[in-house]
């Protein structure tokens, strides 16, 4: 049985569950108060955690398969396999202060407190400064801290600033950068075929968010403009339409950021019935 630890509740929560049914692994019949949840493979089950105890977890085996952050790593300093960077949840731990205060650098705080969740990255990056601090760990209400005189400034994630703002907080510095990442058991990985095929499955709708299917007709006389329009991943499908003489349907897989430029193109060289769509998985 291979146990998939992924986040209980917070941010991370929901875009989790999301990935995973994309990826064809489904949640079933569980929910974030309970502890274990059944997927559609018998040899796969979820288990719910805190995102804070997930690198835990999987380092010493209670978890073979962990959806956490890589602040969250870090600051445990959790020795596992690093799978893959699943390019959401992005966020910043920062450096930040009172609005009205003349701290304006690290290099400013020589000395004085600061209030973190994250204790070990903020003693890590002073550290690497050559700059001496006294880290007051927090367990919540970072944002507080500055103005109830208990730290001079704060290490917290941010991941629009808002919260900062609505505390009048400014940030002066940039500490870590995160997102979310998949990671494995050392020995568990070595060992389990299934865990690459769950890394697949991941990386699959990842890669399908970043595309776009594209059909449409045209006229045989404008396939070799449409093939300079349309690369794709091996250049464009083209096939015979029955009972339309002189016309050809063309198939494509295109990136998305460059959908509507491509679209634009493909009408101007003779395209027409142009059909988007999106891609569930793509898998290499």
């Amino acid at each position: 049985m291979i146990r998939i630890a992924i986040p209980n509740k917070g941010r991370l929560h929901e875009p989790t569950i999301q990935m995973f049914k994309e990826a064809g692994l489904p949640v079933l019949g569980g929910s974030n108060r309970k502890l274990f949840a059944k997927t559609n493979d018998p040899e796969i089950t979820f288990l719910f955690a805190r995102a804070a105890d997930i690198p835990e977890y999987v380092q010493d085996g209670a978890a073979d398969v962990g959806i956490t952050g890589l602040d969250l790593i870090s600051e445990t300093e959790s020795d596992v396999e690093m799978l893959l960077d699943l390019k959401y949840g992005g966020a910043d731990l920062v450096l930040a202060v009172p609005e009205e205060s003349d701290i304006a650098s690290a290099n400013d705080l020589e000395g004085m407190r600061v209030a973190t969740e994250f204790p070990g990255i903020t003693a890590r990056y002073f550290k690497d400064l050559g700059i001496n601090i006294d880290v007051v760990k927090v367990s919540g209400a970072c944002e507080m801290t500055p103005h109830v005189g208990i730290a001079d400034a704060i290490v917290d994630i941010s991941s629009s600033g808002t919260t900062l703002l609505m505390n009048h907080l400014k940030v002066i510095e940039k500490v870590f950068s995160s997102s979310i990442y998949l990671i494995a058991n050392h020995e568990t990985a070595k060992t389990e075929e299934k865990i690459e095929h769950i890394k697949t499955a991941l990386e699959s709708v990842m890669h399908a968010k970043e595309k776009r299917y594209l059909m449409m007709n045209a006229p045989t006389t404008v396939v070799d403009d449409l093939k300079e329009v349309l690369p794709g991943l091996a250049g464009p499908t083209i096939m015979k339409v029955e009972s339309k003489d002189n016309i050809v349907a063309v198939h494509a897989v295109v990136d998305a950021d460059i959908i509507f430029a491509t679209i634009t193109k493909l009408k101007a060289a003779g395209a027409f019935d142009i059909l988007v769509m999106p891609i569930e998985r793509m898998i290499p």
